[in-house]
């Protein structure tokens, strides 16, 4: 997060377009969330998030990634700070994501998530220890 207004940092600080912030974060499933704050969309945060919890902080996060419908998302540990419910939101958002033809590459210690990829890169030790493309699998144990 940086400092500035919910808005702004959905929008990475570009010009504000109310309608992509909104989708994007209806997207994120944070829409409601959002609007439940004393000043909505204008809500300022800081660096650190001010009052958000971490797992706002991180579905804010996805709002920024898929803000203005990026063909290529990269997201790190998207899940790490999810409860159930936010985590069910983030399978249903890149499930969305993956359906409308967007890339989508996901780095994860949690594998609930892997239930949507179609292509899977194990590391260990600094190097690929498992590939998998669909049915197709090579490891190296």
């Amino acid at each position: 997060m940086f400092d500035g207004t919910i808005a702004a940092n959905i929008c990475r600080f570009s010009n504000e377009n109310s309608d992509k912030i909104i989708q994007a974060s209806k997207s994120a499933g944070i829409h409601e969330m959002i609007l439940s704050l004393e000043n909505g969309y204008d809500t300022i945060i800081n660096a650190n998030g001010g009052t958000l919890s971490a797992g706002q902080k991180q579905r804010l996060g996805l709002a920024r990634a898929i803000y203005d419908e990026p063909k290529l998302i990269i997201l790190d540990e998207p899940n790490s700070n999810l409860d159930d419910q936010g985590e069910r939101d983030l399978l249903s958002t890149l499930n969305h994501l993956k359906g409308s033809g967007r890339t989508i590459i996901v780095v994860t210690h949690r594998t609930s998530i892997l239930s949507l990829v179609d292509k899977l890169l194990l590391m260990k030790d600094g190097g690929v220890s498992c590939t998998l493309v669909k049915r197709m699998m090579s490891c190296r144990l």
